[in-house]
């Protein structure tokens, strides 16, 4: 690594959050699902306080971010740390960088007392799931994800 550094964002970079966020979108080949523009993402980090991002920088130059916020666990009956997103752009990839960017969270994690860290990922995105397991990181395979994207929650609050 070259000099390489993690940090918080800053709500003046709250454009750069947006553009890594649409960098990832594409990367998961989702990129007309992106709906947010900075003043939601603004208002949601830097605002409301709903979740955070680090950047990480190789000689001062953003590279990569992470988003996440906390959960909660009933059964360990403490807050966990959700990993969101993760992405590092793709001619810095193979340095250690998404690594680096896992144990500080993980560190993160620790240090506010969270019982796990939790994240999901694309079952075809290989180099990722290598990373993850070579850090002891395992398949919750009994279980599958759940979603109400925006109208069926509205739907269905309607309903009741």
């Amino acid at each position: 690594m070259n000099h390489f550094n993690i940090r918080p964002a800053q709500p003046e970079e709250t454009g750069l959050v947006l553009e890594f966020i649409k960098r990832l979108a594409e990367y998961e080949k989702s990129a007309n699902e992106v709906v947010a523009d900075e003043a939601t993402i603004h208002q949601s980090l830097f605002v409301e306080h709903s979740a955070e991002v680090v950047f990480a920088e190789e000689d001062g130059v953003v590279i990569g971010f992470a988003l996440f916020f906390h959960n909660f666990s009933t059964f360990v009956g403490r807050k966990g740390l959700y990993l969101e997103d993760l992405f590092i752009i793709p001619e810095k990839r193979g340095k250690g960088y998404g690594k680096a960017l896992l144990k500080y969270l993980a560190t993160l994690a620790v240090e506010r007392n969270c019982g796990r860290m939790e994240w999901i990922c694309l079952d075809w995105n290989q180099p990722a799931l290598k990373v993850y397991r070579s850090i002891g990181a395992v398949p919750m395979d009994a279980w599958t994800v759940q979603r109400l994207d925006e109208q069926a929650l509205k739907r269905f609050a309607k309903e009741m």
